[in-house]
This record gives structure tokens, C-alpha cells and sequence, in this order.
């Protein structure tokens, strides 16, 4: 069984502060795609993942993931980005180690699981992070139609995939090189839509209330 050790990288301990974290009014989310060569992946972010939805908003906002890398793709299981040094001009020694400098603390919320097209934030492995704090960027999204639910309960799922689930497959498809590091760079960018949750369920057919 694959361990998500591999997705491990490694920062300060310091914890997210969200200082600039923005209020979501009830009725109205944001949407946050992630554009690539091979089309789009649109994603919804929990609300009772509180931490990690605001830290996910105010990175993108802020073009924190642009010109970044699905650095790591591993075909039937996931594809993970948000590593900054996968930018031009980052350290490829130190790609998949990266981060803003601080972890998120974990929401582990049972009713979440490793399906396919849940968004999770990556870590390091428990035997030196066993409060399982997550990256303060990087993330993975389940590409496998079986899942990955033996992360379940350990690694903080904060959202879904709600259209690009294609997208998904073509990315874990692209043929990969040492540490599973796609052969061509992969890279992305974020943007956020600010959307009525009524039109959000309207377009995606996703529940308004979550």
C-alpha cells in the first residue's frame, strides 16, 4: 500500500493565523478553479473546514499557485500541487518540500472521505508531525475510482471536485520520471469566482447548503 509519506515536504511549524481570512456570507461562495494545459478543474471549498478553506482562498487570491506544478502525479491514486518552488526560478532539489512558511491545523471530520475528486491538504508523515497539521499550501487531489480511503481520518479533506474530474485523469495519466515528477512540468493557475450558492447548485448541481 502506498503511504502518503511521499507527499511529504518539509517547513516552519509555525501555525496559520488568519488574519486576512474573509467572512463567507451565507448565500454567496467562491468557486476556485485550477487552470492547465489540459483544461480546468473547478473546485468547492467545505465550510466546516474553516482554516483550510480561508488559507486556500487567500494563498489563490493573492496568485500564491500560479505558474506552480502538479509536481507529483501517481496514475490510480492522486495528482498533487502547490509546491512554490516548482515555479521558474524555484530549487528543483527542494521541490515537494516547499510551503508559505507555516502549517494549518487539522479538521479531521469523519464524514469526509478519500473518494474520488476529494481535495486534501498534504503533510509530513506522522512519525514527525503526529498532530497530522497540514502543509500550508501543498494539496492532492483522489484520482483513483476506488479512492484512497486509507488516509481517511489522517490527512484533512477541505473540499471537492464539482466539474474536471477528466482533467484530473489526464494530469495522472502524463508520463512521470524520478519521484513520480511528471517528465513535462504541469503547471497551473488559480482563480477564485465569487458565486450565489443558489447559481453555484444551479451550474455544478451542487447542494447550496453544506
Amino acid at each position: 500500500m502506498k503511504y502518503i509519506h511521499l507527499l511529504a515536504f518539509f517547513f516552519a511549524f509555525t501555525c496559520f493565523n488568519p488574519l486576512v481570512a474573509q467572512k463567507i456570507k451565507k448565500n454567496k461562495d467562491y468557486i476556485a478553479i485550477i487552470s492547465t494545459e489540459f483544461g480546468e478543474i473547478h473546485l468547492v471549498l467545505y465550510d466546516d473546514t474553516p482554516k483550510h478553506k480561508q488559507n486556500f482562498l487567500k494563498l489563490a487570491s493573492e496568485g500564491f499557485y500560479d505558474e506552480s506544478t502538479f509536481h507529483r502525479v501517481m496514475n490510480n491514486f492522486m495528482i498533487q500541487g502547490g509546491d512554490p518552488e516548482s515555479k521558474p526560478g524555484g530549487n528543483d532539489k527542494k521541490i515537494g518540500m516547499g510551503g508559505p512558511g507555516y502549517t494549518v491545523s487539522a479538521e479531521l471530520l469523519p464524514k469526509y472521505r478519500h473518494d474520488k475528486g476529494a481535495l486534501a491538504a498534504a503533510r509530513q508523515p506522522d512519525r514527525i508531525n503526529p498532530e497530522y497539521s497540514s502543509s500550508g499550501s501543498q494539496f492532492y487531489i483522489v484520482q483513483s475510482e476506488k479512492g484512497a480511503h486509507h488516509l481517511d481520518k489522517t490527512y484533512t479533506i477541505f473540499g471537492k471536485v464539482i466539474k474536471g474530474i477528466d482533467v484530473v485523469d489526464k494530469i495522472a495519466e502524463q508520463p512521470v520520471g524520478r519521484g513520480s515528477r511528471p517528465i513535462e512540468s504541469i503547471p497551473m493557475k488559480v482563480r477564485l469566482e465569487w458565486l450565489k450558492r443558489k447559481k453555484i447548485e444551479k451550474i455544478y448541481g451542487y447542494p447550496s447548503k453544506t
